[in-house]
């Protein structure tokens, strides 16, 4: 008989589904008692190399909310090469498959090394591209520059003025795409007379025409040439250059996958969707700005990226943000421009760092089959048994506004839909998906009776096919009143906890933080109200089952996390995080919440340890992993000694050893981690320490010093609780009779 731990990896592996409980309570009323709503993880495009594709392609209707696929019944113009949907009439073009599209948007306001080490990056990136995959090139800095491609030994450009907010259609006449005064084609299917259209546009060419014309291009790309006085930023038109490119490819390639990938050196200062002026006296907004509503550029700013990122998700294009400058660069104003279209975000602090460039490279990294490991225009639909309905998805997806017998009132992260577009998506992109059991208490589910969701995801695959993949997955129903022990029993604590804190990262993008903590101590009190044996009003009564013991220490760690507390991050590092977060797997998002630490000593092999102060030995190092940061600690007694340089001296080979140990290690997370952590070597006492003080449960602490003994552990400076601490109130809350 398998465990329900063997039960829940067994269905991971297998279907890329992770629920939070895997025995479901029968009634509504049941299920809201619950506390953590029914709600699973699901990575639609989980590897699996044992499942090869169906070897045709299936021909749907282009309607979002149709999506029949092509049968006898359908008239068929073999001549116009369109086919009439018999379920909706939708007429639909049956083109060829469309290539997978590159458009770098770059800017040149950088310092000199730092665009070198950007071009020949992006030099690099074209040779990782397919041969008939299509790519253009716009750059800005004062003013915006699209690059003609189809030209010999020319260099052509058209360019905007970076000031001048231009609407979708001015952008295609501009740039001749559309006759002056033709309706505008935004949104409209690529129509046959058009299936060449790439033969056509001088902006956007397939890389085996145009490789070595684009390679010397960049590699003669100068730096914006208006001068920066004195006291002032460079003029960054970032707003406008986005614009122009969501522009050209709503004209060029509407409902294809494409991917905008922009550059950036810096916050934009000028036109639509400026985040600070260039006046550098004047500081970019901090979290304090914000909460004194004094960040005069936000409101407007945000408005601006959000319409552009709306108008990027309609058409399945996505936008990826390659960030890396010393200061902020306005990603809190530009999240939605990756957020809402499934593309990266990458912060660093130069383009000249291998952070960056090792980071980029795995953008392009090739499964086992030697395609890329990214997907286009993905739609997600979940399809549920009639006990149940779909309450919201959070992750890199857009409503479809799909409303259906299957959509619940009850909204969760993005709700009111059964279907949400994905513009890119890889194989770890994971969504949160929250579910609500409508079945009256009064009509009972009939013993052995199994609940059923499906997940049916469309994409276009790397190789330009469409595929479809689907996932249908089923549990057991249990009564509450007589199987609630089974259904305790049944509880996922880790893809709980993850839930529940995309729930809590969902909430704190528009609610205040202290409000999102209380919600969550709610949360967790009432769980433990609900599922704790004790004593009324007897803390040290309170014993939780092994099905949930670890739950309470995730939710701590998770009130201290960069996900919830902006203190120390600034808005663009709370922003970043937080990008990161909503669209990782269980594993990874785990690794977040509640960091690991392992121990390297001269006693045996290295260990994982508790994430605690008490860890902190004079004669240990750590390594710490974070996701974001990768920490490698060395205690007092290791400090003096490598300082010493005894690790030189033959007779201390194994103190060498030690040294090399940890590095391997962090080696191996540093060669296949995307993207690529920050690297952190510090010491006892060492300025960088903070990185792992900041995360350890500071159970001993300057104020309770003296009730330890000496060598436990390192006391931290804090008034933070400890989980001791933290556990203490919670039973005090849990028992009492009063709450």
């Amino acid at each position: 008989m398998a465990t329900y731990q063997e039960f829940i990896q067994q269905n991971e592996d297998r279907d890329g589904v992770r629920f939070s409980w895997n025995l479901w309570p029968s009634s509504r009323l049941e299920a809201t008692r619950l506390v953590v709503p029914v709600s699973c993880l699901f990575t639609p495009l989980k590897e699996r190399p044992d499942l090869p594709p169906v070897q045709y392609e299936p021909v749907m209707c282009s309607r979002s909310n149709c999506k029949a696929v092509l049968n006898p019944l359908c008239q068929v113009d073999f001549r116009a090469k369109i086919w009439a949907c018999n379920f909706c009439f939708q007429r639909n073009p049956r083109g060829p498959p469309a290539p997978l599209i590159f458009l770098y948007v770059v800017d040149t306001c950088l310092e000199e090394e730092d665009l070198q080490a950007l071009k020949e990056s992006l030099q690099m990136s074209l040779s990782l591209l397919p041969p008939n995959a299509l790519v253009g090139l716009i750059t800005f800095g004062r003013m915006v520059q699209v690059h003609e491609l189809s030209c010999e030994g020319i260099a052509k450009s058209y360019v905007f003025r970076g000031t001048k907010d231009l609407s979708s259609k001015q952008i295609q006449e501009m740039l001749g795409l559309t006759k002056p005064g033709a309706p505008a084609q935004q949104g409209r299917p690529v129509a046959p007379q058009d299936a060449n259209i790439w033969l056509v546009c001088r902006f956007l060419q397939p890389v085996h025409r145009v490789d070595m014309n684009l390679t010397d291009l960049l590699g003669e790309l100068q730096r914006d040439p208006w001068p920066v006085p004195q006291g002032k930023r460079p003029l960054r038109s970032t707003g406008v250059a986005l614009s122009v490119a969501v522009g050209l490819l709503e004209g060029t390639f509407p409902n294809t996958g494409a991917r905008v990938m922009l550059f950036i050196g810096g916050p934009p200062t000028q036109g639509p969707g400026m985040v600070v002026g260039d006046e550098l006296k004047t500081p970019i907004r901090s979290w304090h700005d914000i909460q004194k509503d004094n960040a005069r550029h936000l409101k407007k700013a945000t408005k601006y990226y959000e319409a552009m990122a709306n108008r990027s998700a309609v058409n399945g294009h996505s936008i990826d943000i390659y960030a890396c400058a010393l200061d902020q660069t306005g990603l809190l104003e530009m999240k939605c421009l990756s957020n809402l279209t499934g593309g990266h975000i990458v912060m660093g602090d130069s383009f000249n760092t291998s952070l960056f460039k090792q980071t980029f490279q795995r953008v392009f990294s090739k499964d086992y089959n030697g395609d890329f490991r990214m997907a286009f225009g993905g739609v997600m639909e979940v399809k549920t048994s009639r006990e149940l309905k779909v309450c919201g998805a959070i992750g890199p997806c857009v409503s479809l506004n799909s409303k259906g017998s299957c959509v619940s009132e009850n909204e969760m992260g993005i709700g009111g839909t059964s279907q949400w577009k994905i513009c890119s998506l890889n194989p770890s992109t994971t969504l949160g998906v929250y579910f609500e059991v409508v079945n009256q208490h009064n009509a009972p589910v009939p013993q052995g009776g199994r609940g059923a969701v499906q997940f049916v995801t469309q994409y276009q695959h790397s190789n330009t096919q469409r595929r479809i993949r689907v996932t249908t997955i089923a549990r057991n129903w249990a009564d509450a009143q007589s199987q609630i022990q089974h259904i305790e029993t049944s509880f996922d604590q880790e893809a709980a906890a993850v839930l529940m804190a995309r729930l809590g990262v969902f909430r704190a993008e528009s609610e205040e933080g202290p409000d999102v903590l209380r919600w969550l101590d709610r949360q967790l009190i009432r769980l433990c109200q609900k599922f704790g044996q004790f004593n009324k009003d007897d803390p040290t009564s309170f014993k939780l089952s092994e099905s949930l013991s670890l739950y309470p220490q995730f939710m701590f760690h998770l009130r201290r996390s960069p996900f919830l507390q902006v203190f120390n991050n600034s808005p663009d590092e709370s922003s970043y995080y937080r990008h990161h977060f909503v669209r990782q797997d269980l594993t990874q998002s785990l690794i977040m919440i509640q960091p690991i630490l392992y121990s390297y000593s001269f006693y045996g092999p290295p260990e994982p340890v508790l994430l605690d102060s008490s860890s902190i030995l004079p004669d240990r190092i750590l390594l710490m992993d974070t996701f974001f940061q990768l920490v490698i600690y060395h205690g007092e007694t290791i400090a003096q000694w490598r300082k010493a340089g005894y690790q030189e001296m033959a007779e201390y080979e194994n103190f060498k050893q030690l040294l090399q140990a940890p590095l391997d290690d962090a080696q191996e997370i540093l060669q296949t981690r995307f993207p690529m952590p920050r690297y952190i070597d510090t010491e006892h006492g060492g300025s960088q320490a903070r990185f792992l003080l900041s995360k350890v449960n500071p159970s001993q602490t300057h104020n309770n010093l003296y009730a330890w003994g000496q060598e436990t552990g390192a006391p931290i400076l804090t008034d933070d609780v400890s989980l001791q601490v933290f556990m203490d109130h919670l039973k005090k809350l849990a028992v009492s009779s009063s709450a």
